[in-house]
């Protein structure tokens, strides 16, 4: 842990350590998902205001397309550092469907509100489409990736250890 967050994180009250520690896994995933919402979104406005301004659906795969290979590595290597049971090219394709799936899951709300309940304002498509469909999405994947693609907790190991390699000198 880095000093400045040791040093915060001590000085939380003892039921909010404990929350913390007992969730630490759930909180990983929440900033990686923040994290790749920022890339996401980042690519995204500056390829539509550049160099895709008429081309704003392209600009938006290409930023959900680096924001989901982004989302695969920090899940991998820090949300669930600790999980596996997969051989990688296995769980990179699980993940991949899973993300997919939650990507529908996100649009069955605002489909739902559009489609079947009639409702056309900015606020229903900003609360069923940014709101409910991000909360279910987002338990989906969370609940998705704990049971098939990281399935075995415990199966890296927590702490990595930094291997010192010696210099090799030459003889002459």
């Amino acid at each position: 842990m880095l000093p400045v967050v040791r040093r915060i994180f001590s000085g939380l009250p003892e039921p909010v350590r404990f929350l913390i520690n007992k969730h630490r896994e759930l909180i990983r995933f929440a900033v990686v998902g923040g994290t790749t919402f920022v890339i996401d979104n980042g690519i995204w406005y500056a390829l539509k205001l550049t160099v895709l301004q008429d081309k704003v659906v392209t600009a938006k795969a290409i930023a959900v397309l680096v924001a989901v290979i982004a989302s695969y590595v920090l899940s991998r290597e820090w949300s669930f550092h600790t999980r596996g049971g997969r051989e990688r090219h296995h769980e990179a394709a699980l993940f991949f469907l899973v993300s997919g799936m939650g990507i529908g899951v996100n649009l069955l709300p605002l489909y739902a509100s559009r489609h079947v309940l009639d409702l056309h304002s900015e606020v229903a498509d900003f609360v069923s489409g940014s709101v409910i469909g991000m909360l279910l999405a987002t338990a989906f994947k969370y609940w998705s990736m704990r049971k098939f693609v990281f399935p075995e907790a415990g199966a890296r190991p927590s702490v990595r250890t930094l291997r010192v390699v010696p210099e090799q000198r030459d003889v002459a």
